[in-house]
């Protein structure tokens, strides 16, 4: 074995490490990948929600005649570091608890424990493994939320900006939200802290909890069961089959925002609320409510980018895990 130093590592250490570390490595590069991807049509999206409420085609046309290409990677920093570091953080925590429901479930019922029935060749989802997913996904989105709001409030503000300076000049609180327009990441997060303190940083992070905690559990629970059915269909003996994994990341996405997009439409405007009102003043939370058209602009557009981005990011994750689990380890503990 080669000789190494605290600096520089052999080849044989490295390999070692990232076998040890192999859902961080290959969440973080996955996510990287995916988000570059997937921003500019969540820049869309947001323009959608917060705006006028314009068709995606017509949207695009009035962000390019303001900004030009770069407006689309407005906000792109903070999602390079906080998708990065929340979904790596979130794939950590649902690979370790659905390790210890599965273990829960198995004692309490008696019988086989749901991750030994799903790598059981020919298996189909069952209700314990269904509950075994969506409990360990619902633990991982609601922990990770105080990871996410931030940064997903620092981006969607970047996004934005211009729209919030439109408002009426007549209204007070358009002052305040002309202090954002402009501005990059960085400095709108300094704003947000000089405009409301260090907390107002997490502005609607029970909303926030409410949506990561439900879409998480049915993303989770959605990839897993699909990708379980699409594997026994194909007689494949691998569980990660390329084909299932697309095609149930695609799926995941799509059906997780279908659940959680009203949420997340009342969340976003409450947050632009709170950012455009000066601080002490109160501002009310919209209602949720599933009937409201208005409450599903740019819902097309989001489960596209959710579908695209999704089958990308797992089919980018299992493929270096197996790599990665393909590594020969010559160190013994």
């Amino acid at each position: 074995m080669a000789r190494s130093s605290p600096h520089h590592p052999t080849p044989e250490q490295a390999k070692h490490w990232a076998k040890g570390h192999r859902t961080t490595i290959a969440a973080s590069t996955s996510t990287l990948l995916a988000t570059a991807v997937s921003h500019p049509i969540d820049t869309v999206k947001m323009q959608m929600q917060i705006g006028a409420g314009n068709p995606f085609v017509r949207s695009v046309r009035e962000m390019y005649k303001t900004g030009g290409v770069r407006i689309f990677y407005k906000g792109f920093l903070a999602p390079m570091a906080s998708y990065t570091i929340v979904r790596t953080a979130n794939f950590k925590v649902y690979q370790k608890a659905k390790y210890t429901f599965s273990s829960a479930i198995g004692k309490a019922t008696g019988k086989e424990e749901p991750l030994v029935t799903v790598n059981r060749p020919g298996s189909i989802p069952t209700p314990a493994t269904v509950l075994c997913f969506g409990a360990a996904g619902a633990l991982a989105g609601c922990l990770t939320t105080f990871l996410a709001c931030p940064f997903e409030l620092m981006k969607n503000t970047a996004q934005v900006t211009h729209e919030m300076a439109k408002k009426d000049p007549t209204r007070a609180f358009n002052t305040v939200g002309q202090k954002y327009e402009g501005k990059g990441t960085i400095l709108i997060a300094k704003e947000i802290i000089t405009q409301h303190g260090i907390l107002g940083l997490w502005k609607g992070i029970r909303l926030h909890m409410v949506r990561d905690t439900i879409g998480t559990s049915v993303y989770f629970m959605t990839y897993e069961s699909i990708k379980q059915l699409i594997v026994k269909y194909q007689g494949s003996s691998s569980p990660t089959s390329p084909t299932a994994v697309a095609f149930a990341g695609g799926a995941c996405g799509i059906i997780s925002w279908l659940t959680t997009y009203n949420i997340d439409y009342v969340k976003n405007n409450y947050q632009r609320n709170c950012l455009e009102t000066a601080k002490g003043e109160k501002v009310t939370v919209p209602k949720i409510n599933y009937l409201d058209r208005t409450q599903l602009r740019g819902l097309s557009v989001t489960l596209f980018r959710s579908c695209v981005t999704n089958a990308v990011l797992f089919s980018s994750f299992e493929y270096m895990k197996k790599r990665i689990n393909n590594l020969d380890d010559p160190i013994v503990d």
